[in-house]
């Protein structure tokens, strides 16, 4: 199978890293921001560096979304996993368009509203991944995977 992990640097990348017993096993291609500590967490992996910031601006959406199209073009996933932020976005459109199966999980600090991210990929994706069963309130539709942290 293969992996299309996208995720924002910091916190987000730290999350998704932390599904390794699952992802190590399989083709993975990861979507981050060109940050220090992406450099240095992904050193080894095939990544593509997305273009920021994703703080709400149109233009580096649709860059992203060109970079999405690109991706999902040239790699082929068969899955999308995702947990934010802003820089997911566009690839769930893009994998909706394209019949790729995708997986948002909410993050771990979010429990009693989602994401801003979360509310507009929940629709889109094929699955949603709850830590907390609050989350549940604004998913309930998610499965609930429990704390990653």
């Amino acid at each position: 199978m293969k992996l299309l992990l996208v995720s924002s640097a910091g916190g987000h990348l730290a999350q998704l890293l932390l599904l390794r017993p699952f992802w190590e096993h399989h083709e993975r291609v990861w979507v981050t921001l060109d940050k220090p500590d992406a450099r240095e967490r992904l050193a080894g992996e095939r990544v593509i560096w997305a273009h920021g910031p994703t703080n709400r601006a149109a233009r580096i959406t649709l860059r992203n979304l060109a970079l999405a199209r690109t991706a999902f073009r040239e790699h082929r996933p068969d899955v999308l996993l995702s947990n934010g932020a802003g820089v997911a976005v566009p690839f769930f459109v893009v994998a909706r368009l394209r019949g790729v199966p995708s997986v948002f999980f909410e993050v771990y600090d979010r429990i009693d509203a989602p994401s801003l991210t979360g509310a507009l990929v929940a629709p889109l994706a094929s699955a949603v991944v709850a830590q907390w069963p609050e989350q549940l309130d604004s998913y309930p539709d998610a499965r609930l995977l429990g704390p990653m942290l």
